[in-house]
């Protein structure tokens, strides 16, 4: 059994990668860590363990102040085998929907290797990349079968609309991946805040981030660096329609991972004005936001992907961050 990080995994160094030896060589690296450092999820997290057992009263399901809901007096007001279900019931549907989105992923991914010519560096890694997909797609799908909820993920509508996302490849690879960052992104920036929060959490929800930030990081790197490599020597007019559609894009997959699932608004009859309150109205919820998709955004600049008119379309979708003295995305 490989223990799970101790601690939350500082994230891929980002490289310069103009040329191509130096492309070759960062993909090498991450193919070469896969193979050093993974986890699988039925040999080394302890299912049956006493103490990875899901009990859904536990008050360390209770939210954590990532989640705005759990500081509302609505919520406090709860008894606390409620607040604990309700936290429980946010965790498990991330998981639903994180495995949902990691299954349109390898399949993307899968339709971008079978055009690889031979000797391609980054047909190794997309196999590694999507075994690990694969992984967390089981120890999330465990999760939520042993919370015994009736969890669904994404909505009936948009998991329709979200079966195009596999074809991405074929019109764009730099989209693909775009789109790749605004799943991956968003669930390491609250994952990364719960596991530093203070807070004691439950070991089997702590075992299951840790090694997926773990992984991710090398996921996130890996469609950074093929970003920094492909954009900058797209033609002009590819690179302003990729730049027009790139907020879109991560304007709408943030708010699909962060925003409270409808099921548990409705089974815990969580009154629409809280819900407003608390995630549509509150300009913490709005940062929350333009915060989790802040590492893309400051790459999208530094790729030449946001002009004077991309701009416009990044504050449309709400996740512009005004740059503090200069024309890019402020540091983070």
């Amino acid at each position: 059994m490989t223990n799970a990080p101790s601690s939350a995994t500082a994230r891929e160094r980002d490289e310069q990668v103009a040329s191509g030896s130096a492309y070759r060589a960062v993909i090498e690296r991450l193919s070469k860590a896969s193979v050093d450092k993974h986890w699988e999820p039925y040999r080394d997290i302890p299912w049956d363990d006493p103490e990875f057992l899901v009990d859904p009263e536990d008050p360390r399901w209770e939210l954590p102040e990532v989640d705005r809901l759990g500081g509302h007096p609505w919520y406090r007001g709860r008894s606390p085998e409620e607040r604990a279900r309700i936290g429980l019931w946010r965790v498990a549907t991330a998981m639903k929907i994180g495995l949902q989105f990691e299954n349109l992923l390898k399949r993307g991914l899968l339709n971008y290797a079978y055009r690889l010519p031979n000797g391609s560096p980054e047909f190794r890694y997309v196999y590694h990349e999507t075994i690990e997909e694969g992984h967390h797609g089981m120890m999330f799908q465990e999760f939520v079968n042993r919370t015994g909820m009736p969890i669904r993920g994404m909505p009936g509508p948009l998991s329709v609309i979200a079966q195009v996302a596999p074809w991405i490849p074929l019109i764009s690879t730099e989209l693909f991946f775009i789109f790749v960052l605004g799943g991956e992104d968003p669930i390491d920036h609250v994952q990364r805040r719960v596991l530093k929060d203070g807070r004691a959490h439950h070991p089997l929800e702590e075992t299951i981030m840790r090694i997926h930030i773990a992984e991710e990081a090398r996921h996130i790197s890996f469609a950074r660096h093929y970003l920094r490599n492909r954009v900058p020597r797209m033609p002009a007019h590819r690179r302003l329609l990729l730049g027009l559609v790139s907020p879109v894009i991560l304007g709408v997959m943030a708010r699909i991972m962060l925003a409270p699932p409808g099921a548990m608004i409705r089974r815990f009859r969580i009154p629409a004005s809280v819900v407003a309150e608390v995630y549509l109205r509150d300009p913490g919820a709005r940062q929350d936001i333009r915060d989790s998709i802040g590492k893309t955004r400051e790459l999208c600049a530094e790729i030449g992907l946001i002009n004077a008119v991309t701009r416009r379309v990044w504050q449309v979708m709400g996740i512009w961050e005004a740059p503090k003295g200069g024309g890019r995305p402020a540091p983070r």
